[in-house]
């Protein structure tokens, strides 16, 4: 099975945070913003709204000269002792976040060993999770999640893990025909979010965007109510900005 690579944004966006992290890393003393510029090799258009979401993640801090040092989010991280849980955190925390700025239940999912698995998710009283009636794992045909991560694959992969798992109608509104649903996957956009309307189950709504990192497949999603499927389109475009910061917690 091959990988679909497909330039996205986010991905974009990550490589470029993390060339700004280590520039300040290498000046313990602190970096002034024009000489981030040079050495990271980005413009300012695009290296001020970087800055802007490091700071706010915690991850570098602006002194009282105006020069950049890691922050203390990037120093936790530094540490061997403490990395993995660091890491953890910050993973939830960014999710969390996610949460909060869409009103939404979000989750991240990866393709692993040929399967569909849900790693991390971040939900609450208010932003339920999606019941999941159905496992993941057999439902890719019906779910944001599984399209999304379908569509990272080249044809063969996504053959091959149709033919394993059969496409039940759990809806009305289910495709189970893979010819139709293969020919849907290769039309959709990498920077497009992939949405599911009460395909997976009735009562859900939601929306998926890739994030790939090297040989790794993974999509960011989110789930609402069908009473708020108005606000879809609107979540998944957030959705859809804010993989760069759940990217970024994974890659760092």
């Amino acid at each position: 099975m091959a990988l679909k690579h497909k330039a996205t944004a986010p991905h974009d966006s990550v490589q470029s945070a993390l060339r700004v992290l280590e520039t300040v890393t290498r000046h313990g003393s602190g970096v002034t913003t024009a000489g981030l510029a040079r050495e990271a090799r980005l413009p300012a258009t695009r290296l001020a709204p970087l800055l802007r979401m490091l700071l706010r993640e915690g991850y570098i801090e602006q002194t009282a000269d105006g020069t950049y040092t890691a922050g203390e989010s990037l120093s936790r991280l530094g540490s061997a002792h403490h990395r993995d849980e660091a890491l953890r955190e910050k993973l939830q925390r960014t999710l969390d976040g996610l949460r909060d700025s869409i009103g939404a239940a979000v989750y991240i999912s990866r393709y692993v060993d040929g399967e569909v698995r849900v790693t991390d998710f971040a939900a609450g009283p208010r932003t339920p999770a999606v019941n999941e009636w159905v496992d993941f794992r057999s439902s890719a045909h019906a779910s944001a999640i599984g399209k999304s991560l379908l569509t990272q694959l080249d044809v063969s992969g996504r053959r091959d893990h149709l033919a394993r798992h059969k496409m039940a109608r759990l809806t009305s509104r289910t495709i189970t025909n893979e010819r139709v649903l293969l020919n849907r996957l290769a039309a959709q956009p990498a920077t497009v979010p992939v949405l599911d309307l009460q395909e997976y189950a009735v009562g859900t709504v939601c929306a998926a965007v890739p994030i790939t990192a090297g040989s790794s497949v993974g999509c960011l999603a989110l789930s609402l109510p069908v009473e708020h499927a108005h606000r879809l389109r609107e979540a998944a475009d957030t959705l859809n900005r804010g993989a760069g910061r759940v990217l970024l917690s994974l890659a760092i």
